[in-house]
């Protein structure tokens, strides 16, 4: 498949780091894409930093860039980037103009996007795989990934995974990418916490009180997937079960634990703070959203989840960004059972 270009459908600040960092090795890449997002890397081409190192700066003629889907029409491989509310229609693009060999990897956020693609795309190659990083776009072409980890793809017979792990963007297999991707919702439950305190993530999870909120999350979280009979995988060095007692503790030593964890950027924000300052709808409804569909289908109480995706969408609907809450403002209104 890698004798075809790999085409990013929706390239935004992942699809554009991850399709520069597979541009500097070689690769053949094209960028479905915003106008905004193309005209700024034609003129500028892509810069590539990251909190492990940097990449060589990517050309614009090393890319091909269009908004028109018909760029689909000689893909290989197709890695789906858009947000999850923008799945159903990707698909259709991918069925109008991509080869029937095309292999299609979502690199998104939520557990349910590989099964939108099988659903809309019969027949196709679809491999669910995990992005445990954030970047940000930081204007001019230039993108950081601003925490670490690996990009996990579910295992398949061609070694989809290895032959797109290049150096800078190591790319593992898995036999359990459904336990993976529930494990990265869990951490991303805290996602939301970022938005709605206006914080950087270091910010955010240097205060106890926020990180209360978001172990309140998690440990429903696990509760509830317990009872679905569905195992979570960590993304990070701590197993899942450790993360909610981990982030009760004390400032002190929550940071040292940190530390031994992952790499944050003092700069890095969530994609949902992200979300709420363009005005963009978010991924609420499919990261706690998810919690809360099976937590009422057990019988199960998550007041802390509820309360959290109520304080989203108001945000959303108010159109005016992160709304700067404190802890205890998101906590004044929550109902325990």
């Amino acid at each position: 498949m890698l004798d075809r270009p790999i085409v990013v459908a929706g390239a935004g600040s992942i699809g554009c780091f991850v399709g520069g960092a597979l541009a500097s090795a070689g690769r053949r890449v094209s960028l479905l894409a915003r106008p905004r997002v193309i005209e700024e890397i034609g003129r500028y081409g892509l810069t590539l930093t990251s909190v492990d190192g940097s990449f060589p700066h990517i050309a614009p003629d090393r890319l091909k860039l269009s908004e028109d889907p018909a760029i689909l029409g000689d893909a290989g491989m197709v890695l789906v980037t858009v947000k999850s509310v923008d799945t159903a229609e990707v698909a259709g693009l991918i069925a109008r103009y991509a080869p029937s060999d095309v292999v299609i990897i979502s690199l998104q956020n939520g557990v349910a996007n590989p099964a939108v693609l099988r659903e809309q795309l019969p027949g196709r190659k679809v491999l669910g795989a995990m992005v445990p990083f954030n970047v940000i776009a930081a204007s001019e072409g230039r993108f950081h990934r601003a925490t670490s980890g690996d990009i996990v793809i579910e295992r398949d017979p061609a070694a989809i995974a290895a032959q797109l792990s290049v150096k800078g963007l190591p790319i593992r297999a898995t036999d359990d990418i459904a336990g993976v991707q529930w494990g990265k919702l869990l951490v991303n439950l805290n996602n939301a916490m970022d938005a709605l305190s206006g914080l950087t993530l270091r910010e955010e999870l240097a205060q106890r009180s926020w990180r209360m909120l978001f172990a309140d999350q998690m440990a429903e979280g696990l509760r509830v997937l317990k009872a679905e009979g569905i195992h979570p995988v960590s993304s990070t060095p701590l197993p899942l079960h450790w993360i909610p007692h981990l982030l009760r503790l004390p400032d002190a030593l929550f940071a040292l634990v940190l530390a031994t964890a992952m790499k944050i950027d003092p700069h890095a924000r969530s994609s949902m703070y992200d979300d709420l300052q363009r005005g963009r709808r978010t991924e609420i409804d499919f990261l706690q959203g998810a919690i809360i569909e099976i937590a009422a289908r057990r019988g199960l109480q998550v007041p802390v989840s509820r309360r959290i995706v109520t304080l989203i969408k108001d945000a959303e609907a108010g159109g005016r960004g992160s709304p700067n809450l404190r802890p205890e403002q998101v906590r004044s209104e929550i109902r325990q059972p």
